[in-house]
């Protein structure tokens, strides 16, 4: 078992012994059906339910057992070999009896739980736990057909039970193993967990926490990305196509796709599909896709949504591997199309398929022995090495059409439509491992699965650059909104940041800093040098370039608009091979005498003599062209610009801009990655407990003590205090916790104001506490108040949270103060954080300096705040029910971080982790 798409699944080679039986002894001889039935009887966990992608790109539908399942059970069985079997039921097991068949489909969805694999109608794959007693602790057993051993059904079985068992309460797996299975073993071991084993009589004895681990997850999304990956390599590689609606008319969706595949001159065979003609564009045509003599391994689907059944129906048949679905009438038509649309998922995947769209423009691959272009676009670029991926499918025809018109070569294109299935998440698992693709463009109108997305986004961006048009933030389009989710605008920006995701706000803006990426090497730094003709030019450069952070290595080099080409080479000759320059920004207006080509050649030659193409990036304003000129182009196999070619700009602003956008995520690809760790002193379960023992049917504000117990155990203490009412309390508290102290409030209208109208501080006696209780009471009209130990002064801060149900929660941090509220200047994180995600964070906001010791003031203690920070988001993560936690004021002083307020809120809490088991959205 490993990470490879085509590896094989060890659980696969042989099975678990049964979960109740003794080693040798049939299941038949345990106990009957009606024994066996639970008081614990659960409603049918249908959020169990999932569809999954195995190792070899194939689907399959993963869900609890039921009653009706006992034919299919039974038929299950009979496929079996004899060596399964044995493996299995560690003896002969020719037939199985009537009381196990009634016992092994009833269970109870509580202490006795199984999963079946379902492959269209048939069962390939059975897995199932028992509770052992009282205990937490249940016996494992899983079995798979022979000839789906091999795709990975093991591994993903043991996830999903393990997820289930969790549910139920249970800590512990255990399962007999026969001795001579060893691939069996190998199976446990490789899934992350703590295995320990123990052999007697030729039965290893197996036991394992299955609490997920930072192994078992690296494990798992090893496994996911190869599944994932190879299920698109399927899609994007086909054998043979088949176009089913092709037509003969040539203003049809049909007659366009199958133009559009020969023209490509596709790699395999093509087959229309026509009822009506017997040849369509000169190629035979078949009746039914049934009819086709060959394998199928794509389908582009060309007809009225309402003949999709009939059409899914005879591709399930046939066995094809991937449909591409370019007609409409489906989600964005209205409730009756969405039906359709979910049916045919639904269908396509129990039967091991994958669906691009509906309503998509279609897929392209241009490597040169595959020339697969199954898109209603009759134009492509030329190859090259960035993948695309868009939702629309009408702005895909604008995309491929800009891409060739600036010479941007592709390797891969899928419009995904109304992305009913495969979705950009899938195209970034493709792309990590993708020899063909270094940079990555999206187009995303919204999000499926955001959570998952930043996980994958935050991986490929540490190898290859992603450069993102995100539109919709109003608004999702009605084809979409069946499998979208709204997230919030600052979790996107902040889902983006922390990913080293480029953002851009337009697809011009997208191509400019594409072309750059695809052709030329990152900046080491942020030094760039200014080389042109026109000091005018040369200014507008350097002031864009200062404006985005940038620093001139000297001033703008302008050599005048009568310089010969020699001369103008000489200059960038001479900019490119200073030690001080990172990257060189080469700005012309072409001359009246001399034709420019002659100064494109003698720029491209320049910087080939200067030997700096592999590590410094050039930009240039050249002929005031885009995309690459001919001049400037090192041309590649195909004749297209590859890598080394220099790209060209219609305006100074848009290189700088572009280089500014690549120097960005330079610095963040550089930057240390961080690991994610714990903070010491963490009482995880204690907190579980108190938050269980608080959820309510609605949302609950925590009372101080709860709050003080609940962020205790978490190793965030605040300064002690009291609440109290009226002046003689405060002033027996404040004796008892020691002057000065400070008395706040307790009005929530006065109490957390930045002004601290409603904060009495540095009270040193007795006298002075009664004082400001009762000026507190007069404003406030409220007799509580809150006394509290002074704490060190420092610089205040704010720590709190940000809950997105679609997204996960962000953590955020600014200095507290009016001017801050105002400015908005706060900044933020998604959990998981690594530490360096804290450091970041701490330093993020514009008025951050002043922790570092500004205009000579004495520094904050930054690493006793960072743990703060860090102790906050691993709470949260750990405790997805806690909405809402504010900590303020935090005074952060060179002596630590001291926090004197806190607010928690808690509510049941309905969002999904991605830690959870493999499963498609």
């Amino acid at each position: 078992m490993g990470s490879g798409p085509t590896e094989q699944d060890p659980a696969d080679a042989g099975q678990v012994q049964g979960p109740v039986s003794a080693a040798g002894i049939p299941p038949g001889d345990a106990f009957s059906g009606a024994q066996a039935r639970s008081d614990a009887q659960q409603e049918y966990p249908r959020h169990w339910e999932a569809d999954v992608v195995l190792s070899d790109g194939g689907t399959v539908h993963l869900r609890p057992i039921i009653p009706a399942d006992a034919d299919q059970l039974v038929s299950f069985h009979g496929r079996l070999s004899d060596r399964t079997r044995y493996f299995r039921y560690f003896g002969p097991y020719p037939r199985m009896p009537k009381r196990d068949v009634e016992r092994f489909s009833n269970v109870d969805y509580a202490n006795r739980v199984a999963f079946v694999a379902l492959l269209g109608d048939d069962i390939v794959a059975v897995g199932r736990f028992d509770r052992l007693g009282e205990r937490d602790s249940a016996e494992v057993a899983f079995v798979v057909q022979d000839e789906h051993q091999g795709r990975g059904l093991g591994s993903i079985l043991l996830e999903h039970l393990a997820a289930a068992a969790r549910d139920c309460g249970l800590r512990r797996f255990v399962a007999e193993v026969l001795a001579e299975n060893s691939a069996m073993v190998r199976v446990f071991r490789d899934a992350g967990y703590q295995v320990r084993r123990a052999m007697e009589e030729g039965v290893v004895h197996l036991e394992f926490d299955i609490d997920p681990t930072e192994e078992s997850l690296a494990v798992a999304r090893a496994r996911e990305q190869a599944a994932e990956a190879r299920s698109v390599h399927n899609l994007l590689h086909p054998r043979s196509v088949a176009v089913i609606g092709a037509s003969t008319d040539h203003r049809k969706i049909g007659h366009a796709v199958l133009v559009n595949l020969l023209t490509a001159d596709f790699a395999g065979p093509v087959y229309p599909v026509n009822p009506e003609h017997r040849s369509v564009r000169g190629v035979r045509a078949y009746a039914s896709v049934l009819d086709i003599p060959d394998d199928v391994d794509l389908a582009v689907v060309a007809i009225p949504a309402p003949g999709i059944d009939e059409v899914l129906d005879a591709c399930l048949a046939k066995g094809v591997k991937a449909l591409v679905i370019v007609s409409s009438g489906f989600s964005e038509s209205g409730p009756d199309g969405r039906e359709i649309e979910r049916r045919m998922v639904r269908s396509a995947r129990v039967h091991g398929m994958r669906v691009v769209g509906p309503n998509a423009l279609g897929v392209v691959n241009t490597d040169q022995g595959n020339r697969l272009n199954a898109t209603l676009a009759p134009r492509l670029p030329g190859s090259g090495r960035t993948g695309f991926f868009c939702q629309s499918g009408a702005l895909g025809v604008a995309i491929l059409a800009t891409a060739t018109e600036r010479g941007l070569g592709l390797s891969t294109f899928v419009s995904a439509g109304n992305r009913a299935d495969v979705s950009g998440n899938d195209m970034l698992q493709y792309w990590q491992t993708d020899p063909a693709t270094d940079v990555v463009l999206l187009y995303l109108e919204s999000f499926g699965n955001p959570r998952k997305f930043a996980r994958l986004a935050r991986r490929l961006a540490r190898s290859k650059p992603i450069v993102v048009v995100k539109s919709g933030r109003n608004a999702v389009r009605a084809g979409l909104a069946a499998t979208s989710v709204q997230v919030d605008e600052t979790s996107v920006q902040t889902l983006f940041e922390q990913a080293g995701v480029i953002r851009v706000e337009s697809v011009a803006q997208m191509f400019d800093t594409a072309l750059l990426l695809a052709h030329q090497p990152l900046p080491a730094g942020e030094r760039i040098a200014v080389v042109g003709n026109s000091s005018a030019l040369g200014m507008l450069a350097a002031d864009v370039a200062q404006a985005e952070g940038l620093r001139l290595s000297c001033e703008p080099v302008d050599v005048g608009a009568a310089a010969e080409p020699e001369e103008f080479a000489a200059a960038v000759r001479e900019a490119a091979l200073r030690d001080d320059v990172d990257a060189l920004v080469a700005v012309f207006a072409p001359p009246v005498a001399v034709p420019g080509t002659a100064y494109a050649r003698a720029l491209r030659e320049a910087l080939q003599e200067a030997g700096t193409t592999a590590t410094k990036p050039v930009v240039t304003t050249f002929l005031a062209a885009e995309g690459v000129p001919d001049e400037l182009a090192v041309p590649g196999s195909d004749g297209s610009a590859a890598w080394g070619s220099i790209p060209s700009y219609p305006s100074p602003e848009r290189a700088v801009l572009s280089l500014a956008r690549a120097t960005r995520y330079a610095r963040w690809r550089a930057a240390p990655q961080g690991h994610f760790v714990r903070p010491e002193g963490i009482a995880e379960d204690r907190a579980r407990d108190v938050v269980e023992r608080l959820l309510t049917d609605g949302e609950h504000r925590l009372t101080d003590d709860e709050a003080v117990e609940l962020l205790g155990c978490y190793g965030i203490e605040l300064v002690p205090f009291r609440r109290v009412r009226g002046a003689d309390e405060a002033a027996a508290a404040a004796d008892e916790l020691g002057y000065p102290v400070a008395v706040k409030s307790a009005g929530e209208h006065l109490r957390h104001r930045s002004d601290l109208v409603g904060v009495r501080l540095d009270l040193i006696n007795a006298e002075a506490v009664r004082a400001a209780c009762q000026d507190l009471a007069r404003m406030s009209e409220v007799d509580d108040v809150y006394v509290q130990r002074m704490a060190d002064r420092g610089n205040s801060c704010v720590i709190d949270l940000m809950d997105d149900p679609s997204f996960g929660t962000l953590v955020s941090f600014g200095l507290s103060g009016v001017a801050s509220e105002l400015l908005g200047d706060k900044a933020y994180r998604a959990v998981p954080m690594t530490d360096a995600d804290v450091a970041a964070l701490v330093r993020a906001p514009r008025a951050a300096p002043l922790l570092a010791g500004y205009r000579g003031d004495e520094p904050a203690d930054l690493a006793a705040v960072e743990d703060l920070v860090l102790r906050v988001a691993t709470l949260v993560e750990d405790l997805p029910e806690v909405c809402e936690l504010t900590l303020q004021p935090v005074l952060a002083s060179a002596r630590g971080a001291q926090v004197t307020g806190a607010r928690v809120s808690v509510r049941r809490s309905s969002a999904a982790p991605d830690t959870g088991p493999r499963r498609l959205r």
